[in-house]
């Protein structure tokens, strides 16, 4: 085990990934200085400039380029800052990037990683602060992947870099700093939620920063008497039916929790599926439908609290759809 934080994490997990493949190159504005937060930090002076590429600021143009990498037999790692300027090159990404291989028969395949950073920064606004993983899920032909510890984003990423299709790889970026163990062999399987914290009384599902939302919320409620098991689901899609099916079936009852709007959020498709394959009680709790505040006491309005997952949580506890103390 070695400790260091999100950023480190990644950065570590790239560098193995170039050292063992020379097809894998990384290319983004300004990979040479590390990356707005360094999660590309001496990967340049490692590699070179072939291989780590500044570009320049045209999102579309970044995006096209890796496309063509990729079909021409190479993985690139297309970084984007934040997922709000990857809306810049959604058609490279959308229509080019997700559909080539199902509209020219397998023929050509896009195994490039592009890391859109999602979330609310704080006091960056509402064109710096957007969860759009709904998005992308919905787009046949993306894997869509949401890391929330160190170790996921090592494990993670590399699996994403050895994927054959293209990979929306969703950072969060208020985890960068975050410190957590991180496995020599830290191996994670696209598709694979994991149980985070065990349970008996409701199934909390979530991923990205919000999963440490959920498990101070759990936290809270075990003090209360009532059991969370937390899920974190790691993978938006595909995402682990199979984990979250079992869970909700013993416990009876979900609450799925994300940072992204609520309203068409993918809490949606979670609790669909359990509330059409068990018959349980289910519940969502996302963001207001509001664009990010810049002030403070208007960010904080556009984010999902531990307290907001209690008062949901008491609502599936005590069956009445109200959120009231479940002590």
């Amino acid at each position: 085990m070695a400790l260091m934080n999100y950023a480190q994490a990644a950065c570590k997990a790239l560098a193995e990934a170039m050292r063992a493949d020379a097809s894998v190159v990384a290319l983004g504005e300004d990979l040479g200085h590390g990356g707005v937060f360094g999660q590309y930090r001496g990967l340049q002076q490692e590699f070179g400039k072939a291989r780590v590429i500044d570009t320049p600021i045209s999102e579309a143009t970044i995006v096209g380029a890796a496309v063509g990498m990729a079909l021409t037999g190479l993985h690139p790692v297309v970084e984007m800052r934040v997922v709000d300027f990857a809306l810049c090159a959604i058609d490279e990404i959308v229509n080019q990037a997700a559909k080539n291989r199902y509209m020219f028969g397998g023929q050509g395949r896009v195994p490039l990683v592009a890391r859109l950073p999602i979330g609310v920064w704080s006091g960056s606004a509402a064109q710096h602060s957007q969860s759009l993983e709904a998005w992308f899920a919905h787009i046949p032909g993306l894997v869509v992947v949401a890391p929330a510890t160190p170790a996921d984003n090592h494990g993670l990423l590399a699996a994403a870099i050895a994927c054959g299709d293209p990979v929306i790889y969703m950072e969060h970026k208020e985890l960068w700093g975050f410190q957590g163990e991180v496995p020599a062999q830290a191996e994670c399987v696209l598709g694979k939620a994991r149980i985070a914290r065990s349970g008996t009384d409701v199934t909390l599902v979530s991923w990205s920063r919000m999963l440490h939302t959920a498990l101070a919320a759990a936290e809270q409620a075990a003090q209360q008497g009532v059991s969370i098991e937390v899920i974190d689901l790691r993978t938006i899609w595909p995402w682990d039916r199979q984990l979250v099916l079992e869970s909700a079936a013993r416990t009876g009852r979900l609450l799925v929790a994300h940072e992204a709007v609520q309203a068409a959020g993918f809490g949606a498709e979670i609790v669909a599926t359990v509330a059409q394959e068990l018959g349980i009680p289910v519940r969502r709790a996302g963001a207001p439908r509001i664009p990010v505040g810049y002030a403070r006491t208007l960010e904080d309005a556009a984010r999902v609290s531990a307290e907001t997952l209690l008062l949901e949580l008491s609502a599936l506890v005590n069956g009445d759809g109200r959120g009231r103390s479940m002590a």
